[in-house]
């Protein structure tokens, strides 16, 4: 089986972070967020995952050829010239991903973490016998986003209504399909959306089906977002594998430790944070909510929380980051420095405390 991973553009939401790295690439619970993806399509047989991609390729592709050998599986890039959407890349990919099998294909939103169950989605959509399957979520607000009206018996999709203002259902689009070949005929080489102009003519020819997602779903492409999809992931590994999670005096709830972090005395630590590789937690610092990337230091006595601490930057002793604070790769903040949802663009050094939330250029 093949599967086309959406990755797009240029990742704003998450930037100073993305100003680094291409969004796929940003590290969600110590690993890259598109890594989470690619295992779990490897462990139900995908054997190729194409990236679509509009933005620096060739970083991806260079980054991900060590995956492909360590994995055992293909990854190629289909570059778009010009953003075309979510059904666009589709019809560009179109060669790659026919190859005369008929099997269906995957498609995926690639900010989207979940416990990722293929396995059921394929027995489902062969049950169903109709041309897609759209994966879809409960949501405790629908009227922020578009809704999918189904069967509940047989879970055909009836219909889409965006951001609807009366209850009609609390099920949306989760960014997970299985497709049959057979869609790739519906949809021309233009900007064009799935959702919009694709689904809902599937829909009216009663060949679209979705299947609830069991366990949590987060969109993980902006910050806050991100921060609560770490405490969903780290929840989630409580209950299947807790042993690769952090235990001890000082740790409170869910925390991830890369095994050659090195933690200093007096620490207290958690809940829902991740800490990477090489990173130097000093003595007597309080991490809570919180990733710390990659080759940070944080110094004594050093308050986190709330926040993400972007790769080889350093945070001085006794600062205190929260809020939502995001600082970009290699950025320094000093002793004593206290900041409330600053936004900090990579390679900056922070002398003066940031007292509310705005962008550090």
């Amino acid at each position: 089986m093949k599967a086309l991973i959406l990755v797009g553009g240029f990742g704003t939401r998450l930037r100073p972070l993305t100003l680094s790295f291409p969004k796929p690439l940003v590290d969600f619970a110590n690993k890259p967020m598109i890594l989470h993806q690619i295992e779990a399509l490897k462990d139900v047989g995908v054997t190729e995952v194409i990236l679509a991609i509009n933005y620096r390729p060739e970083v991806m592709i260079s980054f991900l050829k060590d995956f492909e050998d360590k994995l055992g599986i293909k990854i190629t890039c289909s570059q778009e010239t010009e953003p075309l959407g979510t059904a666009g890349p589709l019809a560009l990919a179109r060669d790659k991903l026919i190859d005369g099998s008929g099997e269906p294909f995957f498609v995926l939103n690639s900010d989207v973490i979940s416990e990722y169950p293929f396995a059921n989605l394929i027995q489902f959509h062969k049950s169903h016998g109709g041309e897609a399957t759209v994966m879809v979520t409960k949501v405790d607000e629908p009227s922020k986003y578009g809704v999918v009206v189904m069967d509940e018996e047989n879970g055909r999709v009836d219909r889409f209504v965006e951001k609807p203002k009366i209850f009609v259902g609390n099920k949306i689009n989760a960014g997970i399909y299985l497709l049959n070949p057979s869609v790739l005929d519906r949809i021309d080489l233009r900007p064009t959306s799935i959702e919009k102009e694709v689904f809902p003519k599937i829909a009216a020819e009663k060949q679209l089906y979705a299947m609830v997602l069991p366990g949590y779903w987060m969109d993980i492409g902006q910050p806050k977002d991100y921060i609560t999809g770490l405490r969903l992931y780290l929840d989630s590994l409580r209950k299947k594998t807790s042993t690769k999670l952090a235990a001890g005096s000082h740790i409170i709830g869910n925390v991830l430790i890369h095994e050659n972090a090195v933690i200093g005395d007096g620490c207290l630590i958690g809940p829902d944070v991740a800490i990477g590789p090489g990173c130097v937690i000093e003595s007597g610092v309080r991490l809570s909510r919180c990733t710390v990337m990659r080759g940070v230091r944080i110094r004594k006595h050093a308050c986190i929380s709330g926040s993400i601490i972007g790769w080889h930057s350093t945070v001085g002793q006794w600062a205190r980051i929260e809020n939502m604070t995001i600082l970009g790769e290699d950025v320094h903040v000093s002793d004593e420095v206290y900041s409330n949802g600053g936004v900090v663009l990579p390679h900056k050094e922070i002398k003066s405390s940031i007292l509310k939330p705005e962008i550090v250029m």
